[in-house]
């Protein structure tokens, strides 16, 4: 079947098996290889991007479903010129990154989460992320770059 979204502001229209995952066409189709496969189960949140703005585990969404809507991933956030979005320059700045490899989702949640509660709490950041799995263990810095990027000020 065809399938038609648009990726971080650029149309993609390709033929692709009826069961193709999202994830899979972001990252085969498209060539948006941020957003990682972690589980394949729903369970880490490492593929999470916004849809239509609202953040969906790209491992449970067929391509189909997503077929007329507009699609961001973590590649989508900086400005044109490079500079980062709040929510990358944060997990840069409170050291949030860690092995990196759970990070693109849990930006893209994190920017989720900013957009329904743009003054949250600790226990809120941890309650907005908890479909997010990060296997180093440092949720703490996380939880501070989320609050960094909400403008709060940061206790250590």
């Amino acid at each position: 079947m065809k399938v038609s979204i648009e990726v971080n502001g650029r149309a993609v229209a390709e033929e692709v098996p009826d069961r193709t995952l999202l994830v899979h066409f972001l990252r085969d189709t498209a060539g948006f290889t941020g957003t990682n496969i972690g589980c394949d189960t729903t369970s880490c949140g490492a593929c999470t991007v916004l849809l239509d703005g609202e953040s969906v585990k790209s491992c449970t969404v067929l391509a189909a479903q997503a077929d007329g809507h507009a699609v961001t991933t973590v590649e989508g956030l900086a400005e044109p010129d490079g500079s980062l979005h709040p929510v990358q320059r944060a997990f840069r700045e409170q050291h949030g990154l860690q092995c990196g490899f759970c990070t693109p989702g849990m930006i893209m949640a994190s920017v989720s989460l900013l957009n329904d509660n743009p003054k949250p709490t600790r226990d809120e950041v941890r309650a907005g992320l908890e479909g997010n799995l990060c296997r180093c263990t440092g949720y703490h810095n996380i939880v501070s770059a989320v609050i960094d990027a909400s403008g709060q000020e940061v206790d250590r």
